[in-house]
């Protein structure tokens, strides 16, 4: 019975660093106002790319009533200046993985400068970056 006891204790000493994650799904769009909408309301300002930080944080002093100190007014514009590298980096990496699609498709360099407005020397530059051989 006692050894029970202690392989139980070490097992719940061992949960201790488990971590908990918690998935959220929010929505492209900010939700509107509402007691069953407030968590993801204040997550989706705080994460969208395409609510400017002074947006953000009159979102989170009007709605929420915290108070927006400079450290706080910092944090929100990092965040903000995260987001939009994020959201540049997909952008180009999907713009770079349709040059080269349309490349192993077979379009021509001056093809895909029409279409897509870049240069020829800029698509060279995706397919070496990728290392493609097409």
């Amino acid at each position: 019975m006692k050894e029970d006891s202690k392989l139980h204790e070490s097992f719940l000493n061992l949960t201790v660093f488990l971590f908990n994650i918690v998935m959220i799904g929010l929505a492209k769009e900010l939700p509107e106002q509402g007691k069953e909408t407030s968590l993801h309301r204040l997550l989706g300002a705080l994460l969208s790319a395409t609510l400017a930080a002074e947006k953000k944080l009159d979102i989170i002093k009007t709605e929420y009533n915290i108070p927006i100190e400079s450290k706080l007014r910092e944090d929100v514009d990092t965040m903000c200046n995260l987001s939009q590298g994020i959201w540049e980096t997909a952008e180009a990496a999907g713009k770079a993985d349709m040059i080269l699609a349309m490349r192993k498709a077979g379009y021509s360099y001056e093809e895909i400068a029409r279409i897509s407005g870049m240069t020829k020397e800029q698509i060279r530059q995706i397919e070496e970056d990728s290392m493609v051989n097409i």
